[in-house]
């Protein structure tokens, strides 16, 4: 069960170096801020920092060892990702596919061409419905003097590192049970379905969220979790409407909505459309302000968002610093706007403010759900210019790796001090279990409001002034301070 207190997301060797000095970092410097920790790909991987993972069952040597995870789960409830959409082509199970394409025993792990177009040859109208995460959907290999051609979502290489499963296939999916039971064994709690939304692939469609052959697959893995005494988290980047189906069948979800709503929200200084986001969404979710990927922006926001102001808010960022990940299908576009994913940190997004930056941050932690904390974010990080220029990645702007040193820097800045108190600050008091509220006080000031029998705590924000207060009442005791 996902405690509702904050989490860490962290890749294992961005806070130290591995997984050992992850552990001794969290305990020296961090006592009392996470339950848990979303622990981005340990595992053996040949690209996209982890996402093109090569065998599950094996911890990266340079990262440390399952025992190593096995300790941080002793203390922190541990939430990895299965990429369920994809693995990577350097995998034992590809490779043999290669050099046996006819007899292979993972023969139908992959999704070949010439199984689903006559003659393997896509079709322009159906590629063309396809919602495209790059130019074409599909990588070509050759081996045995035969050309083969197999379904690739992902990738930024030709061919791709990224070969999609047959999620369909008995096969993929007793190698998914394979993964669920290793990982109850590994201490972990927790597995977050990555890039699930692209798993269907049926002509005719978007080959995205495809209905309801997705909610098949969802409460299939969701079963075979549940056995083992697992929690998933499905991810889904797509426009709101989605999430609110899975919202609708139970399933924890992402607020994929809320870094853009608080940004836009901050920047304007205006809070009615922050305010009536808060009244509207569903609790079950985790919510977040930055992440390994950019702030996004489409097409989960579609219909939630102005065009004049988005594109304004966009320029913002730019002259931040950011890069942007663009939409490449015309038809996936909004208005002139073709921004995915806005590539910045939090911080520098608020111009390296920090009472905009703690606002921010209480603004997270005040909003019903379970708040994960990105370790840049946790830093204040910023824009990290020398990673997009080595990596040719424009996410490995918010991906800067902090050295020992470099975090006992950190810790003692101000705003990171100011930070660690209000995440403190959330996972102590009692009323966050409580219920919630959102009120409009003038057409300046605004709260958020958690109590329960005994206790209450209550955000109160004047975005006109960049301000704000918590009140707090428990076991008698009523205090009101600004971090």
């Amino acid at each position: 069960m996902i405690k509702n207190k904050v989490q860490l997301v962290t890749y294992p060797d961005s806070m130290g170096g591995n997984l050992k000095h992850l552990h001794d970092n969290l305990r020296h410097y961090f006592n009392g801020c996470f339950e848990g920790i979303h622990l981005l790909p340990p595992y053996p991987s040949s690209g996209d920092r982890g996402f093109a993972p090569i065998d599950y069952f094996q911890i990266d040597a340079k990262f440390g060892s399952w025992e190593d995870l096995q300790k941080l789960g002793e203390q922190y409830q541990i939430m990895v990702d299965l990429m369920v959409n994809h693995i990577s082509q350097k995998s034992l199970y590809f490779q043999d596919f290669l050099k046996y394409p006819e007899t292979s025993k993972y023969k139908n792990y992959f999704i070949q061409l010439e199984n689903i177009w006559e003659h393997g040859l896509p079709r322009k109208e159906d590629i063309d419905k396809i919602f495209l995460r790059r130019e074409k959907p599909y990588s070509t290999f050759q081996t045995n003097n035969k050309e083969i051609k197999v379904w690739t979502t992902f990738g930024k290489t030709d061919p791709s590192e990224q070969i999609d499963l047959d999620i369909t296939h008995k096969d993929v999916r007793n190698y998914f049970r394979k993964i669920f039971t290793h990982f109850q064994k590994q201490n972990i709690q927790c597995i977050r379905l990555d890039a699930i939304g692209y798993v269907i692939k049926k002509l005719g469609s978007s080959c995205f969220f495809v209905e309801p052959d997705i909610y098949e697959f969802i409460n299939w893995m969701y079963k075979e979790a549940d056995e083992r005494g697992l929690d998933i988290l499905p991810e889904v980047h797509a426009h709101y409407s989605y999430q609110e189906k899975l919202a609708d069948k139970g399933y924890w979800i992402y607020d994929f909505i809320l870094p853009f709503t608080i940004l836009e929200a901050i920047i304007n200084r205006e809070s009615d459309r922050l305010i009536d986001y808060l009244r509207k969404r569903p609790s079950k979710q985790i919510t977040m302000l930055d992440c390994h990927d950019g702030i996004p922006l489409l097409p989960d926001l579609v219909d939630k968002i102005d065009v004049q102001r988005t594109k304004a808010l966009v320029k913002h960022c730019e002259k931040q610093g950011a890069n942007i990940s663009r939409i490449i299908n015309d038809e996936h576009k909004y208005h002139g706007i073709d921004v995915h994913q806005i590539n910045c940190t939090y911080y520098d997004a608020l111009e390296r403010q920090d009472d905009q930056y703690i606002l921010a941050r209480a603004l997270q932690l005040f909003t019903p759900g379970v708040p994960q904390i990105y370790y840049v974010g946790l830093f204040a990080g910023e824009n990290d210019y020398v990673s997009v220029e080595k990596t040719g990645d424009g996410r490995a702007i918010n991906r800067h790796n902090y050295t020992e040193e470099e975090i006992r820097e950190k810790v003692e800045l101000p705003v990171v001090k100011r930070m660690m108190y209000l995440i403190q600050f959330r996972n102590k008091h009692k009323a966050f279990q409580g219920t919630f509220s959102v009120h409009e006080r003038n057409e300046e000031l605004f709260s958020m409001r958690y109590e329960d029998e005994n206790s209450y705590v209550q955000l109160n924000v004047n975005l006109k002034k960049n301000r704000f207060d918590i009140e707090s009442f428990e076991d008698g005791e009523l205090q009101k301070f600004r971090p």
